[in-house]
């Protein structure tokens, strides 16, 4: 009897150990309230030059919302971008949804994006004129976003907004704050950097948790790995600054995952430092675009299964889905072309055309993760890397989306 009280006792001790944990994530919402989006010739031209309708976009955020607490995650984590450009009123109004998930006991945890915090250029759309709003400082965003990560903080970064939340007793959240909102001027500023002390402040954490066997997830706006080829040469501004380098810090460190968005893509992908330590960076698209993802992530002890959702219709637009697509699109290949006359290199026009349409149909794929190539898409990827001076390129070789699986996966921890 005794060696049999001695066994369940020994297999309950195992269960309990064994904690699971739900996490929803979602990223660059870009709420706008419609308390300084009035209908009118000023709104329409803002709408037509983003594509962004906020009727539709409201509805996006409403449903992912309400299946999110249908999944009855134990927390959701939003990884910036909470607002369309920092406007004050646009903070209040989100605050109101995310408060309906407290109500259903999900923890909300969110870290500011470049679009959130001090921003000199806020707008309001009022019929046929586009009139100055009011943006939000680092100080009111602790604030207004007390609840929601910051009050129950057991550890503040003296130099930024980062912090350190406590899931469970085997499990913790650092949340690094990687915008440069203390250098805006005219506008915000799509570039992110690690300061040295927000490091330094994050290593200790990293020891102290390695000491202690717990498991460290990260979240933070900018990519902290690159994503696809040449993304440090075309799109730098959705990195941190010197990010392979503060990658394999981390790494070597413990971190083994972070929770990342900015770039408005759904996609995974895994760095290995040189002395073999493995950091996942997992990138959340935008609910502002196509293709309307957010994740469902269950921790279960070390193994972390993922899940990707979209939201394919709302009730203003059921083709939800094939209309974002043409419209992303359509300003990607702007975007782009732009951003490719910017390196200021010059290019024949026939092999510039290349590019920018290369570049366009790599950013539709990568927005919607797991990449497929078509032979078309082969073609042009040769024509680039020999434009690119890579004269041994081999299409064998040659991943445009970097490993693992994008959208739903398993990782195993250590």
């Amino acid at each position: 009897m005794k060696k049999c009280q001695i066994f369940i006792f020994i297999l309950f001790s195992a269960v309990v150990s064994a904690q699971s944990t739900k996490f929803a994530v979602m990223s660059d919402i870009h709420f706008m309230s419609s308390k300084i989006a009035k209908e009118g010739e000023a709104l329409s031209n803002y709408e037509k030059s983003t594509g962004r309708n906020i009727t539709v976009l409201h509805q996006v955020l409403d449903k992912t919302l309400q299946e999110i607490i249908e999944a009855k995650p134990d927390v959701l984590l939003i990884t910036g971008d909470l607002t369309n450009h920092g406007e004050k009123q646009s903070h209040l109004d989100i605050i109101h949804k995310l408060n309906k998930l407290k109500r259903h006991d999900i923890r909300v945890m969110v870290i500011p994006g470049n679009h959130d915090i001090n921003i000199p250029n806020a707008k309001s759309y009022d019929r046929d004129k586009i009139l100055p709003t009011q943006s939000i400082s680092d100080k009111d965003f602790v604030k207004l976003y007390d609840d929601f990560g910051f009050k129950h903080a057991i550890s503040r970064d003296k130099n930024s907004l980062s912090y350190l939340a406590k899931i469970d007793n085997s499990t913790w959240i650092i949340a690094f704050d990687t915008n440069l909102y203390k250098e805006y001027t005219t506008s915000s500023i799509s570039k992110g950097r690690i300061s040295s002390a927000t490091m330094k402040w994050a290593l200790d954490i990293l020891e102290d948790a390695k000491n202690k066997n717990i498991t460290v997830i990260g979240m933070m706006h900018h990519g902290l790995i690159e994503h696809l080829p040449y993304q440090s040469v075309f799109f730098s501004d959705y990195l941190v600054e010197d990010w392979e380098n503060n990658a394999q810090i981390l790494a070597d460190a413990g971190l083994q995952v972070v929770l990342t968005g900015h770039f408005h893509a759904n996609d995974v992908t895994l760095y290995t430092s040189p002395s073999g330590n493995k950091l996942y960076d997992i990138e959340t698209g935008s609910l502002a675009t196509y293709p309307f993802p957010y994740r469902i992530i269950d921790l279960n002890n070390k193994t972390m299964n993922i899940e990707t959702h979209f939201i394919h219709s709302v009730k203003s637009e059921p083709n939800l889905q094939e209309v974002y697509r043409l419209r992303y699109e359509d300003i990607a290949k702007s975007s782009i072309a732009s951003r490719v006359k910017s390196i200021g290199v010059s290019f024949p026009e026939i092999v510039n055309d290349v590019i920018v349409r290369l570049l366009t149909r790599m950013s539709l794929l990568h927005a919607a993760g797991d990449e497929k190539i078509s032979s078309d898409t082969q073609r042009m990827i040769e024509v680039f890397a020999r434009v690119m001076g890579d004269e041994n390129f081999e299409m064998s070789t040659f991943s445009l989306d970097y490993e693992p699986a994008d959208n739903n996966l398993t990782i195993d921890l250590k």
